[in-house]
């Protein structure tokens, strides 16, 4: 009794750990996804499975949670952490209701909050909480996805009518993936380019920018001008409604532009605060970061469900008689089993951390005054948004596989939902943000400090900015958190002289790689110094590989950063001490998966890298009594493991 009553203490410690700010939220979410076994589902068409996702959306409406993402002025309860909680606690279900609700909630409701002013506060946003606006986020064309400068639908104004022409004007510029317009959608949140002029101007392009156009009548037939058709079946996320949109010459009223950072008068004159198009176009994106952190969140959610799965699978099931001894093993009593789980379970701790971290500064900027918020903080977020979401949902992809294939037979049955996580999480390495870009979008900001001079800059300009500077180049460190300088101060200034467990040493050595890293890919692009696009470009083609390094270094560097400081704060002992040992373990991991990129560059020796091969073995053995906690601790509902896997018939049947 009493070890159950500790284990249990643990438990709940630990999860409040990872539950962080709001708490609250999550318990109701969990109580959500249990009375209505929100859980991926099999054996539905796809027209069945869709008209469930969206009576499970309006029954989320009551909760209060779709309200939470909006500003008390514009309809809502504005509270964005909650909202962005909220979503992100749904992918404990079913990823297929957490896009819907994403789509409506945060980004067509998040282009309409943040991109429009108070007329279209007033038009939609109480009927886009409550459902009664059903609409797309409408970015993605054919011909171009992460280059959003460069999408070909137009929006020319006709000054005569006083409305705008929604055009595609080639087969490129068809909206594509776009979720929810293959069949509920009502309206789009358009993103194109904006052509008009003043009298006497010739009409010229302004840039992407966003509009509200209806695109299905009361019935659900498309409107004139407007075609969308159904992208049908995909692999995974079956509830979701992806579809295509044309525009063939649609009009609509000069109102439904977004025109919070841009207007256009009635005689066709434009006009906007921001007078640079680059940093106008960024401004715009920016306001639109919380889908991305909300998918990173989500992905996240997801990750921990299928490491859950496969770890209590590994607690019950056997395989082959121990030497000497009268029964069979269980799973998780092999070394190689651990290895295999473990560390993946140390990941999903530090990156959950750091991801309650992001949702906190969105958190504190989206709710703040506008006038108070310092631009630089906003680009700030934007660049770990976009570290946390590529890393999160990387892990989250690689840990549902390995949980799948750590099931073995089993793990391949859709009844015990791996296959179903592992087909429905696989687009979140591309939506939102395709990882790889995001990942070189993170090393480009290390490597300019963030500077303003590069926003909008192509490849080519951008490479001669960074050669310019590669003499002077300095690592742009996160926020100060006096925990982790003291920690610094607190160890030897090479790592070799100090224990590998001391957290000063592992923050030391994922700063070292990330500096060296960033220095050399700077001093990589010094050929580049002279006014030759040609071989600029060049340059940025070969340094390719080298900026994705400097980007996942600077990924795990700041979630370390993250992790370390959460611990120290942690007052219970024994949660402490078990803390502790997954981030050592976190972080032996990463090591040894780099071992080759230490060695090679001498940050560390051949003797200290045999030990952290060790290391990671005696930490997965110091965990393994530990892993039941560790797993309950994420708070997946009990509901989620009511599967034939995990049920005593499949071990004694």
């Amino acid at each position: 009794m009493t070890a159950e009553i500790t284990a249990n203490a643990l438990t709940l410690q630990l999860r409040s750990v990872l539950d962080g700010r709001w708490g609250p939220t999550r318990d109701v979410v969990r109580r959500q996804i249990t009375e209505q076994r929100l859980l991926p589902q099999t054996g539905l068409t796809l027209d069945e499975y869709r008209t469930r996702m969206l009576g499970q959306m309006k029954d989320m409406v009551p909760l209060g949670f779709p309200a939470s993402g909006f500003r008390p002025e514009h309809g809502g309860t504005g509270d964005v952490g909650s909202a962005v909680t909220a979503i992100e606690t749904l992918g404990y279900g079913d990823l297929s209701l957490m896009v819907k609700a994403g789509v409506q909630w945060g980004l067509f409701g998040g282009a309409v909050e943040n991109l429009g002013t108070q007329a279209h506060h007033d038009q939609y946003v109480k009927g886009l909480i409550d459902l009664d606006v059903l609409g797309c986020f409408a970015m993605t064309e054919t011909g171009h996805g992460s280059n959003v400068q460069q999408l070909e639908t137009t929006a020319t104004y006709l000054p005569d009518s006083g409305e705008f022409e929604i055009h595609s004007p080639t087969p490129g510029s068809r909206k594509d993936y776009i979720g929810g317009a293959a069949e509920h959608a009502r309206y789009a949140a358009v993103f194109a380019q904006l052509v008009t002029g003043a009298p006497g101007e010739e009409a010229a392009s302004r840039g992407v920018h966003c509009f509200v156009v209806p695109i299905r009548d009361e019935n659900g037939d498309d409107l004139p001008g407007v075609t969308t058709s159904d992208c049908g079946y995909k692999g995974g996320l079956p509830g979701v409604d992806n579809g295509r949109i044309l525009f063939d010459r649609v009009r609509i009223p000069r109102a439904n532009l977004l025109n919070r950072y841009a207007d256009v008068a009635e005689d066709g004159t434009y006009s906007s605060p921001i007078e640079s198009d680059n940093r106008r176009f960024f401004t715009m994106l920016g306001t639109l970061v919380r889908g991305r952190v909300t998918v990173g969140a989500s992905a996240g959610a997801a990750g921990r469900f299928g490491l859950a799965l496969a770890v209590r699978y590994a607690l019950q099931r056997r395989q082959f008689q121990a030497p000497g001894g009268d029964g069979e093993l269980l799973l998780l009593d092999y070394r190689t089993h651990q290895r295999r789980l473990l560390p993946l379970v140390a990941r999903a701790y530090a990156f959950a951390v750091a991801q309650n971290e992001v949702t906190a500064e969105l958190h504190e900027l989206q709710t703040a005054d506008p006038a108070t918020v310092d631009p630089k903080d906003l680009r700030q977020l934007e660049t770990k948004a976009a570290a946390i979401k590529a890393g999160h949902t990387a892990l989250a992809q690689t840990a549902i596989s390995e949980a799948r294939e750590a099931c073995g037979g089993a793990g391949y049955m859709s009844e015990n939902l791996l296959p179903l996580l592992r087909g429905d999480i696989d687009v979140f390495t591309t939506f939102e943000g395709d990882n790889l870009v995001l990942t070189q979008l993170v090393a480009k900001e290390a490597l300019t400090s963030y500077a303003d001079d590069v926003q909008g800059l192509d490849a080519a300009g951008w490479v001669r900015f960074v050669a310019n500077m590669a003499k002077s180049i300095a690592l742009e460190k996160t926020a100060a958190r006096q925990v982790v300088q003291t920690l610094l101060d607190d160890s030897d200034e090479d790592p070799e002289n100090s224990a590998l467990t001391h957290p000063g040493t592992q923050l030391r050595l994922l700063r070292n790689r990330e500096e060296h890293l960033t220095r050399t890919a700077a001093a990589r692009m010094r050929r580049a110094q002279d006014d030759d696009d040609a071989e600029a470009l060049e340059v940025f083609t070969d340094t390719q590989d080298h900026l994705i390094k400097v980007g996942e270094a600077h990924i795990e560097r700041i979630v370390l950063e993250s992790f370390v400081e959460v611990i120290g704060r942690v007052e219970d002992r024994e949660t402490r001490d078990v803390l502790k040992k997954v981030r050592n373990l976190f972080v032996y991991s990463l090591l040894e998966e780099d071992l080759g990129w230490f060695l090679m560059h001498r940050h560390v020796s051949v003797e200290r890298a045999k030990a952290i091969r060790r290391g990671v073995n005696e930490l997965c053995g110091d965990l393994r009594p530990h892993a039941r906690e560790l797993i309950d601790a994420f708070g997946v509902p009990e509901v989620c493991f009511d599967i034939p896997m995990l049920t005593d018939e499949h071990f004694t049947g």
